[in-house]
């Protein structure tokens, strides 16, 4: 069954709108008593469509679906900016792999720089991957794409989370360094976690110095250097394989 999302649920009946309205009625031409999957307030629930109309579709709740598919601990990710649109592939497979907020930043060795009213069409580009990855990957949650940020207004919005790691590429060319498994083993009784990639050349090291300063861990991913669009899901399917 197609899955939609919904800003409310006024049980037992809901009305999807906007484009999803218009994916029902053209796309998939769904008629009355079809069924529909509809997540509302982080839960889902299977429901019948009852009218289509230029308002949307309404529909009416059946049962709700029991089964929990979100990580037990909140995971943000947090990227300098990279070139091209690696952060469109990095949004979509994060989603699908339970990331529960992005911040776009820019970082010292960020090439690219984005004007205010180019990011408001990127944010929305951004807002729309998240929204379908989230929606195919069977997700209760849409990822918060945050506004872009400039590094020091990261590191403020790095003191709302339990536990703060930099994913520095340098740790792993130490011949001593605490494998990640090790590092995410001591945060099961925090509720978020932010983890922090930098853009093609990594982080500057004032900026991971800056992080830690505040209170942040710099980690490694392994030996190996892993791309910018890479790293962030290295991490994110270790965690799940530690949670899950």
């Amino acid at each position: 069954m197609q899955r939609y999302f919904v800003d409310s649920l006024d049980y037992p009946t809901a009305v999807i709108t906007g484009d999803d309205a218009r994916h029902i009625a053209r796309v998939m031409r769904m008629k009355e008593n079809d069924q529909v999957i509809i997540v509302a307030d982080k839960k889902a629930y299977v429901a019948s469509i009852t009218s289509l109309g230029d308002e949307g579709v309404t529909v009416q709740v059946q049962e709700a679906v029991e089964r929990e598919v979100e990580l037990p601990v909140d995971v943000t990710i947090a990227c300098g900016l990279p070139k091209g649109d690696k952060l469109d592939l990095v949004i979509q497979k994060a989603t699908e792999l339970g990331m529960t907020g992005f911040i776009p930043f820019e970082a010292d060795r960020s090439i690219v720089k984005w004007e205010a009213k180019k990011w408001t069409k990127k944010q929305e580009r951004f807002e729309k991957i998240a929204k379908e990855a989230a929606e195919q990957s069977h997700r209760t949650v849409i990822p918060h794409v945050h506004s872009l940020l400039s590094f020091k207004d990261l590191v403020k919005v790095s003191e709302t989370f339990d536990v703060v790691l930099i994913c520095d590429e340098e740790e792993a060319k130490k011949s001593e360094r605490i494998r990640f498994a090790d590092h995410i083993k001591t945060v099961y009784d925090n509720k978020s976690i932010l983890l922090v990639f930098g853009p093609e050349g990594g982080l500057a090291r004032h900026e991971v110095e800056r992080l830690v300063e505040n209170g942040a861990s710099a980690v490694t991913l392994g030996p190996r250097i892993l791309r910018a669009e890479t790293a962030p899901l290295y991490a994110l399917a270790a965690i799940s394989y530690e949670y899950e």
